[in-house]
């Protein structure tokens, strides 16, 4: 795919993405536009030693371009680097029964989240982080160890593309579940719609950075969730539960923002007051925005 000038149109909307193909292609779409907002690239190792230049071709990573040159010289150039792996990495993917919710067009929230996490997989697996995978509903379900390896890229994708949505959730259960294995400190990424036990949540992560783990939480949520454009009366059903209640839309609105405002800030100021780092996620924005919106909130380092 060729690079194109930074600039407000680079970003694709869901709705693009989602008619990409293949997860990778998604993946690296996103990568594309993600680097194109960015004067240089965020994801960067401790010890990382530069080797050489050499013009950008089809094909390569474009995480190596270095925009520093394309700034100055108005062409792409790969840098060449000799890396050690620094980071032990995994990634946490809700894949319970709510995360199949999609109110318009695009994609559900388990769509959304899939394609986030491709692309950090694509992104950190290019840098050679240990990267691993785990999907969960009520329990982990699928689990990708991380490591550093030939293929690990496509195991992980495999894994990601072939996640479907389950039971009920339990956010706490499975961050425990993936703590015992694994080896050393590093980076947990989870994506989720966070419609669980908020106490729960907030502990199991609250144990993970005094583990010494540092911890990212994308907070999946669909438009109609943030925003409820419901005007007629209708039967709302918790997917996860069963539960119903009927209920007229337009009458029901401030009630139930109120309600979702008070439970969103209460997930980031304890969040945050923990040391995690929390960015909401959209599934109407683009998904490099999503990325940029906390890669700029972390002052574009990894």
């Amino acid at each position: 795919m060729a690079l194109s000038a930074p600039g407000p149109s680079r970003f694709l909307s869901p709705e693009v993405v989602a008619g990409l193909g293949t997860l990778e292609l998604k993946a690296r779409t996103i990568v594309e536009g993600l680097l194109l907002g960015l004067h240089r690239s965020p994801f960067r190792g401790s010890s990382v030693e530069f080797a050489e230049y050499r013009q950008y071709m089809p094909g390569d990573d474009p995480s190596t371009v270095d925009w520093k040159v394309y700034a100055r010289s108005d062409r792409h150039y790969v840098k060449k680097f000799e890396h050690d792996t620094n980071v032990e990495v995994q990634l946490l993917v809700d894949t319970s029964a709510s995360m199949a919710y999609r109110s318009g067009s695009g994609m559900t929230k388990l769509q959304y989240a899939q394609c986030l996490t491709a692309a950090l997989a694509y992104l950190l697996t290019g840098q050679r982080d240990a990267v691993g995978l785990g999907l969960y509903d009520d329990r982990l379900r699928d689990y990708v160890p991380s490591a550093v390896k030939a293929g690990q890229l496509t195991r992980l994708l495999v894994a990601l593309d072939h996640a479907r949505p389950g039971a009920a959730s339990d956010t706490a259960t499975a961050l425990k579940q993936v703590t015992d294995r694994l080896r050393r400190r590093g980076l947990i990424v989870v994506c989720s719609d966070l419609l669980d036990d908020q106490a729960r949540v907030v502990e199991g992560l609250r144990l993970l950075r005094a583990r010494g783990m540092e911890v990212v939480v994308f907070h999946v949520l669909d438009e109609a969730e943030l925003t409820f454009p419901f005007e007629q009366a209708g039967t709302f059903r918790d997917v996860e539960t069963g539960e119903e209640i009927l209920t007229h839309g337009a009458s029901a609105r401030q009630a139930y923002l109120d309600a979702v405002g008070a439970w969103r800030e209460a997930y980031v100021t304890e969040l945050r007051g923990a040391g995690v780092d929390y960015q909401l996620a959209r599934t109407s924005e683009p998904l490099d925005l999503s990325l940029l919106g906390w890669l700029g909130a972390r002052g574009r380092t990894l």
